[in-house]
């Protein structure tokens, strides 16, 4: 472990036992630090509003939502914790690792395979922080660059995503729409959500004015991607999408948003 870095840790299991077994194994490992246990996916969704985790210890046979279930709800935002899945069960092995999960432990487990877990998430994120590094680096330089040059940016074709351990083009006629989320930009297609270190303006900047339209000063929506405008029960509009994503519509862009529909 590397010293002086701290990483954030939440465990999510409805069985007591388990919970209290994880808390001490945890506690042998002083620079995991143990934010809150939790006994459903709903109280971890307050922690993780409200906290930035890095790691999530998960069961997955719970009441109400499945730990799978709610891993496949994380994996929809925009900087969800890496996912270890702790369960008495090897059944949903596969199912795991469809969402991305870093690890498996099966219960009851040993210190050793604790640690080794552990390992493994410390180098995720030490990956992590240095892609995100590198790619905002990158960026700043590139940026740079095209201002002193005066040059006008080119209309994007494609956008290319770094994300950990790989990077990802992706052509612009695939995406559904983009928002904000902090330092980034979550590029929304048909069943997936990928964040890309940017600003929402500067991807208006450089997306075709006749296919793409900002609809909320958070949100811009390809306009082929929207299936149809509807008006909420509380009177406002919203874009409902191809895949069914709905996006709401501000009424300072309603105008706007209306005409170039009905083009």
């Amino acid at each position: 472990m590397s010293e002086n870095k701290t990483y954030k840790v939440l465990i999510v299991d409805d069985e007591l036992p388990a919970l209290t077994n994880m808390q001490y194994v945890l506690s042998q490992h002083p620079q995991w630090q143990l934010v809150a246990s939790c006994h459903s996916s709903a109280q971890a969704r307050a922690i993780l509003n409200s906290e930035s985790i890095d790691l999530l210890l998960l069961d997955i046979e719970m009441p109400v939502q499945s730990g799978l279930d709610f891993a496949r709800e994380l994996s929809r935002t925009a900087n969800p914790p890496l996912i270890v899945f702790i369960t008495a069960y090897n059944k949903h092995a596969v199912s795991a690792f469809e969402v991305f999960a870093l690890d498996y432990l099966l219960k009851p487990y040993d210190d050793e395979r604790f640690a080794a877990m552990l390992a493994r998430a410390e180098n995720s994120l030490q990956m992590k922080q240095q892609l995100a590094q590198g790619g905002a680096l990158q960026d700043f330089f590139r940026e740079h660059d095209a201002e002193q040059s005066g040059a006008e940016k080119p209309l994007l074709s494609h956008v290319v995503v770094r994300s950990m351990g790989r990077i990802e083009r992706i052509e612009v006629h695939e995406v559904l729409w983009l928002s904000t989320a902090a330092n980034y930009v979550e590029i929304h297609l048909h069943q997936r959500v990928v964040l890309h270190r940017t600003t929402l303006s500067a991807m208006e900047e450089r997306l075709d004015k006749q296919e793409f339209i900002r609809v909320h000063r958070t949100a811009i929506v390809r306009i082929g991607a929207i299936r149809s405008l509807e008006i909420g029960s509380d009177g406002t509009y919203f874009a409902l999408l191809l895949n069914g994503d709905q996006v709401r519509i501000s009424e300072s862009y309603l105008k706007a948003v209306k005409q170039k529909f009905s083009q």
